[in-house]
């Protein structure tokens, strides 16, 4: 297994917003709708690893729609738009929001064609998610359990017994994300997708950053690994101003030089421990050392994070 799926969340101490926050994500992993979408990118990711996977339309669509919704609602601004890629890339940003890929999706170039690896329930858990996604495709699911649930599931085997009903639950309806046969097929499907020159979305840092301007670390070794195996370039991107969303807000996409790393079919620790620590950097130079949320008025700020949540 080259794949390294952590969790999204570290496992803390059990509070309200824990307890809330896993009780929505059982929600969503017993919702039908999302559980049918679920099963359609996992479909699509199994045509995916075998080759015979065909767009059912085509980027430039998929870009406009996101970008005219996104323009509809925020400002945008994009730094360095020279080092836009036009060519097959790992495009790895940090992660402040579930805006982040959908963003990204609207100002990168339509050409290549980039798939996003990302966390199934919270890009399936709102229709209008479900509706791009399932007429455009390119998604690589990972159907897991949350940092809350999994700390849930350990605290009702100890002492905690009044969580024993939700942790149950979780464990009843909420995969495991350590299913062999899905690994394999998303490091096939991985491979397949760089070997056929099209893009590549990663989010490394493996969970929402809780503060703009910060990284969370250590990254996880899958984006290495591809960029070793496949010897494309890697993009980092950093997105600034997303942690917190309101109407007409500035967001900013600011994209680094690529980093190129030699080709290494099989890549040894240390070989992605250097690949890791020279994406880190690169990421933690384009990110602000003193941002500053600005001093206006918050407007629909519960309604558009919760929309993009």
């Amino acid at each position: 297994m080259s794949i390294s799926l952590e969790s999204p969340n570290t496992h803390g101490p059990i509070t309200p917003n824990t307890i809330q926050r896993a009780k929505e994500g059982l929600c969503d992993a017993q919702n039908p709708q999302i559980k049918q979408a679920i099963q359609q990118g996992l479909n699509e990711l199994e045509t995916v690893a075998e080759g015979t996977f065909q767009r059912p339309m085509n980027g430039h669509l998929r870009r406009l729609i996101l970008r005219s919704l996104i323009h509809s609602l925020f400002r945008v601004r994009v730094e360095y738009p020279e080092r836009t890629p036009h060519s097959p890339v790992i495009l790895v940003a940090n992660h402040l929001n579930h805006i982040d890929p959908f963003l990204l999706l609207s100002e990168t170039s339509a050409s290549p064609y980039f798939h996003i690896l990302g966390d199934a329930r919270t890009l399936y858990n709102k229709w209008w998610k479900r509706s791009i996604l399932g007429i455009f495709g390119g998604v690589i699911p990972l159907v897991r359990r949350w940092g809350e649930e999994t700390a849930i599931i350990e605290a009702a085997k100890g002492e905690n017994q009044e969580l024993k009903p939700l942790a149950d639950a979780i464990e009843e309806n909420v995969p495991s994300g350590e299913s062999i046969k899905i690994l394999r097929q998303i490091n096939k499907t991985v491979q397949v997708i760089l070997e056929q020159r099209q893009g590549l979305m990663l989010f490394p840092e493996g969970r929402l950053g809780k503060t703009e301007g910060k990284l969370s670390v250590p990254l996880k070794r899958g984006t290495a690994i591809y960029a070793l195996r496949s010897g494309v370039p890697v993009v980092p991107v950093a997105l600034i101003g997303t942690k917190n969303l309101y109407f007409r807000k500035t967001l900013t996409l600011r994209f680094g030089e690529p980093l190129s790393f030699p080709q290494v079919k099989h890549p040894k620790r240390q070989d992605i421990d250097t690949a890791l620590a020279t994406l880190e950097e690169a990421l933690m130079e384009l990110l602000p050392s003193d941002y500053q949320e600005p001093d206006e008025l918050k407007l629909f700020s519960h309604f558009l994070n919760h929309f993009f949540c």
